[in-house]
């Protein structure tokens, strides 16, 4: 009879649980870089607005400083999302890694029920072969006697005739 564990179902319900959590993560990191990239996206701007005001009219800038206050904001307000979308993460993080854990403990309870299970057939295997044994030493002694009275029988025999 085939190892079967009986936590079976419950160890694939908590694997399925870690393999959503994984989604999530993987979700959560991509919010992350996406953030980090709007971010990266916007100082490309300002950079790029400082230099062009550097060779506008000076009546511009006017204008470009009003820009430069809003991206300024912008800049702010997409490292708080950032941090958000960081802090989300890290909590998701924490999550997987409970997951991980529950699905490692029944992993190895399973590995010990395992080995239990294969321990007790081999003690049951052996049992059986000692009995094996047990019954062909008595088949064995069972035939020498036999044998030995027909060899005492045909000794008699001899005994007789003569």
């Amino acid at each position: 009879m085939p190892f079967r564990y009986r936590l079976q179902k419950v160890l694939d319900f908590r694997i399925r649980k870690k393999e959503e959590q994984l989604l999530v993560v993987q979700k959560a990191q991509q919010a992350v870089f996406i953030a980090e990239e709007n971010i990266r996206k916007n100082n490309e701007e300002i950079r790029d607005t400082q230099i062009n005001m550097r060779k506008a009219d000076p009546m511009m800038y006017d204008i470009y400083d009003k820009y430069l206050i809003h991206l300024w904001e912008k800049a702010e307000q997409l490292e708080q999302i950032r941090a958000e979308a960081q802090r989300i993460l890290d909590i998701e993080k924490e999550k997987l890694v409970k997951l991980e854990q529950a699905v490692k403990v029944l992993e190895k309870h399973k590995e010990k029920n395992k080995e239990a299970y294969i321990e007790e057939e081999k003690k049951a295997e052996l049992k059986g072969y000692s009995e094996l044994g047990v019954q062909r030493f008595f088949r064995q002694s069972t035939e020498r006697q036999e044998e030995e009275e027909l060899e005492l029988l045909a000794q008699l025999k001899e005994l007789e005739e003569t």
